[in-house]
């Protein structure tokens, strides 16, 4: 949907529905995106947040079956203007955790994967349409020490074939870098540096010149059209970053958003004996649950949940914020809070000056959320969290 004031495009991520294959794709864009838009936006083009895995994509190559999609898009009054190409492999009903990250950006596969993907978003769009593409942030944190360079190059050439696209076409295709905890990027300083000594330094820019085919005076300003960040705003809140001061830093460092994910996480005020028996409802085996603690010894890293509460008591006092996306009306679940203040200050500060052009909801954890949280269809809860969003940027 579109958003009033020039405040963008609000959508949702089909990560939420099983769209591991093309007709598992066809069957969501047919029930429940067309039910969502019918309750939110039934009178205007929608926009959605395509997630296409790499199964998908391979039946994509069969133009009678691009044909199809753009059928579906065109007949039911869908516009894409994100993707999601973060998860590779299957996103449901079996054990991801940190598999989703593979392949990451050391291998050609996750190259191959996303210039396909930006391939396929150029010829879904029209010219002078700007789509966003999020991606993994680089790896897993333990695999990403001694890699940096070689995940830059391949960074490189997917922005690179970007740009090639948008002078074919006239579509921008943006990669959007999805910083997340415990990843090699997972906070807005190490997104800074990154981006400084690996993507926008000199030696950088004459790689993408080359690459790109464009003048070295040109090459930072073309880099930025296809290479930036993907704002996770659950993320954001997991790692104690400071809303405002984390998107000026952004922009000081010249470092554009391309895509705002709109999203909270669950957060324990003090952790004590009752929280750490509550949580293990929460400790669930398909999704990384990463867990940031704030206590005494200043801030504290897990990988995943049943990590940080093997802890036992010795955990007591901290606050956790936890990588449990939550929905995003939610201001609390149960006995525990969420990270829904932190979103609602993003919200304000982009309607006050508009951070990116696609804002897009990622609550994808309803199948696994506890039974007794479980109270609206899905459905029924996406549109309610559009709404929620479309108010406060009213």
């Amino acid at each position: 949907m579109r958003l009033p004031n020039d405040l963008g495009d609000l959508t949702y991520c089909l990560n939420i529905h099983p769209a591991e294959t093309w007709p598992e794709v066809r069957e969501a864009l047919l029930g429940p995106v067309r039910e969502v838009r019918q309750a939110v936006a039934p009178d205007e083009p929608f926009a959605v947040g395509l997630r296409l895995s790499a199964q998908a994509m391979h039946t994509l190559e069969d133009w009678r079956v691009r044909a199809e999609l753009k059928d579906i898009l065109a007949s039911e009054g869908y516009r894409v203007v994100t993707v999601n190409g973060f998860p590779y492999g299957t996103f449901h009903g079996v054990r991801v955790k940190e598999d989703v990250y593979q392949p990451d950006w050391r291998y050609a596969a996750r190259l191959e994967y996303t210039c396909a993907l930006a391939e396929l978003m150029a010829e879904l769009g029209a010219a002078g349409d700007r789509i966003s593409l999020s991606t993994v942030p680089g790896t897993f944190k333990p695999l990403g020490p001694g890699n940096e360079s070689l995940m830059a190059d391949n960074l490189l050439k997917a922005a690179a074939h970007c740009a090639e696209l948008e002078r074919r076409t006239g579509v921008c295709v943006a990669i959007a870098i999805e910083p997340e905890p415990y990843c090699f990027l997972a906070t807005i300083d190490e997104s800074i540096a990154y981006f400084r000594h690996y993507l926008l330094s000199e030696g950088a820019l004459r790689r993408f010149a080359e690459l790109a085919g464009v003048s070295a005076n040109h090459a930072a300003v073309v880099l930025s059209r296809h290479l930036g960040l993907c704002y996770d705003v659950c993320h954001a809140a997991v790692e104690f970053e400071d809303p405002c001061a984390s998107i000026e830093r952004l922009r000081e460092a010249g470092i554009p958003i391309h895509k705002l994910q709109l999203s909270a996480a669950l957060r324990v005020a003090e952790v004590d004996a009752q929280a750490r028996h509550a949580l293990e409802a929460f400790a669930e085996p398909t999704y990384l649950h990463q867990v940031v603690a704030s206590g005494k010894q200043g801030i504290t890293r897990y990988a995943d949940l049943p990590e940080a509460l093997a802890r036992g008591r010795h955990a007591d006092n901290e606050e956790w914020r936890i990588h449990y996306h939550v929905p995003i009306f939610a201001e609390s679940l149960g006995a525990f809070g969420t990270t829904q203040p932190f979103l609602s200050e993003i919200l304000e500060l982009h309607r006050q000056s508009p951070i990116c052009s696609h804002l897009e909801i990622e609550t994808y954890t309803w199948h696994v959320l506890p039974q007794a949280l479980k109270h609206e269809r899905i459905e029924e809860a996406i549109a309610c969290e559009l709404r929620w969003v479309a108010e406060r940027l009213a």
